[in-house]
């Protein structure tokens, strides 16, 4: 009779050690999917970078409306597929890469800013992010007052929108 509970009770050992062993196995893949990296790429300046589909112009759909119209925002995301993110290093370490763009049509910086674009982007923003800038042409329009800064303005805001990013402890 002892080596029947003997034997009972070594197989409820093993069974309790192999749960636990199994439970930390499974409490390891959950840490590790809960702890990837996932950097974030900002896009932010105007119609060049833009992403013309999903909400660009809410309610009109972006094959009626702007197709052909691509900006190079739009095709960016593909490039940082995960089988692709290993010839990124040493440069950028991550487990996988998102693409926010936040660039639109018509804008300067001084739009941009004014618009409230760059704030969605700074409060989001994360150490080591990446924010890529795209500015100029519309800046330099001197016959859309709207849109126009002068050279002392555009450097003006190139500067806040880098400071900004540094400070956030993000790339440009």
């Amino acid at each position: 009779m002892n080596r029947k509970i003997y034997n009972i009770v070594s197989f409820l050992f093993v069974v309790l050690l192999l749960s636990a062993c199994q439970s930390q196995n499974n409490a390891q893949k959950a840490t590790a999917k809960h702890n990837k990296k996932i950097t974030y790429i900002y896009l932010i300046g105007d119609s060049t970078m833009a992403d013309y589909t999903g909400n660009y112009e809410p309610g009109k759909d972006y094959m009626k409306v702007r197709y052909p119209i691509t900006g190079w925002g739009q095709v960016f995301q593909p490039f940082f597929v995960k089988d692709s993110l290993a010839s990124l290093k040493p440069g950028l370490i991550t487990d996988s890469v998102v693409i926010i763009d936040r660039a639109h049509g018509g804008r300067s910086t001084r739009t941009f800013f004014q618009e409230g674009r760059w704030r969605s982007v700074y409060e989001h923003l994360q150490p080591e992010d990446y924010v890529i800038m795209q500015f100029g042409h519309n800046d330099g329009s001197e016959k859309h007052t709207e849109r126009y800064v002068n050279i002392e303005g555009y450097k003006e805001f190139l500067r806040l929108f880098v400071n900004q990013t540094r400070q956030k402890g993000g790339f440009l």
